[in-house]
């Protein structure tokens, strides 16, 4: 699956305000939020609230990757009408899925075609709710995919600018993801002499 490197400015607006720079000052407050407690709730609204103003989305996700059985899981969402916390997605076989959970590189498409090709609900992204680009950020840890942070916007809204930000903000979610994963596994069976 290649990424859609094509920018067209379509973004009117009402997509909202130009995302500001990243600065040094932002990875250190998602530094002391991934430290403080109520985990992993903190860290969660940190880079949601962050990843807002520096680059910019209409639906914004976290989902965790269980690998055995090649599915993502929401975990948060800032749209739970829309898109419920435990909702589950069956990626096994997908083009998307060997692209952003097995060889953990993002995925951008920048108009809805992009959207139609990779995604089984994008008539609720692109008609219903008139999103036309997205960006999936494959979080990583211990050299395994533990989850993607996804965020979807008007069409041409997405550029590799916001792949190399993304991928920052989302190093903060590997650890609470990581932990997910851990917790998620069946309990170890006592051995039987």
């Amino acid at each position: 699956m290649q990424t859609n490197n094509a920018f067209t400015a379509t973004a009117t607006a009402t997509a909202g305000p130009a995302p500001r720079a990243l600065q040094l000052s932002d990875l250190a407050q998602l530094a002391q939020a991934v430290r403080a407690g109520r985990q992993p709730s903190t860290i969660f609204d940190a880079v949601h609230a962050l990843a807002a103003e520096v680059i910019g989305f209409k639906l914004f996700t976290i989902m965790y990757f269980d690998a055995d059985c090649f599915e993502v899981e929401r975990l948060f969402t800032n749209m739970p009408a829309i898109y419920p916390l435990s909702g589950r997605k069956k990626k096994r076989g997908s083009a998307w899925g060997e692209h952003t959970l097995r060889l953990m590189k993002p995925f951008r498409a920048a108009h809805p075609d992009g959207i139609r090709q990779a995604f089984d609900d994008h008539e609720t992204l692109i008609e219903g709710l008139g999103l036309g680009s997205i960006l999936n950020i494959p979080i990583a840890y211990d050299g395994k995919c533990v989850g993607t942070m996804n965020l979807t916007h008007v069409e041409g809204w997405y550029r590799e600018e916001h792949e190399q930000i993304g991928v920052l903000l989302g190093s903060f979610l590997a650890a609470p993801l990581a932990m997910h994963a851990i917790a998620a596994m069946p309990a170890a069976q006592p051995l039987v002499p």
